[in-house]
């Protein structure tokens, strides 16, 4: 019988302090689309997490609000199909609010493309 994987987001799968995402933007690698914009650097760990920034640009609170619960969502159902050992910050485009599954398969595809551009993973 086989198990199926939870889809959880437990904190440990997420970028916190503002050390963390210094060390994610200063790696400088992102891939973007006309919805996201997605920063990727190595973790060390067996997990990729997520770090989510939305400027005052979006919109008021409740708007920003609204992303970073869109963006946790799209990334606790994907999660498993990311890269492992990865941490992402999801940044939005400006312009009208996407929907769940536009953000999921654009997150899927821009870490994907994000995490070929920091090279081979060490043995």
């Amino acid at each position: 019988m086989t198990t199926a994987r939870p889809y959880t987001f437990p904190q440990s799968h997420r970028l916190k302090t503002p050390a963390e995402f210094d060390r994610c933007y200063k790696r400088k690698r992102s891939s973007s689309d006309d919805v996201l914009i997605v920063y990727a650097c190595e973790n060390g760990l067996a997990h990729a997490r997520l770090g989510c920034s939305v400027s005052k640009k979006i919109g008021n609170a409740v708007v920003r609000n609204r992303y970073k619960r869109l963006f946790r969502e799209a990334f606790r159902l994907s999660q498993h199909e990311l890269p492992m050992g990865t941490d992402f910050i999801m940044i939005p485009r400006p312009g009208e609010e996407p929907t769940q599954e536009v953000v999921k398969a654009s997150l899927v595809k821009l870490a994907q493309h994000a995490a070929r551009k920091l090279g081979p993973k060490p043995a």
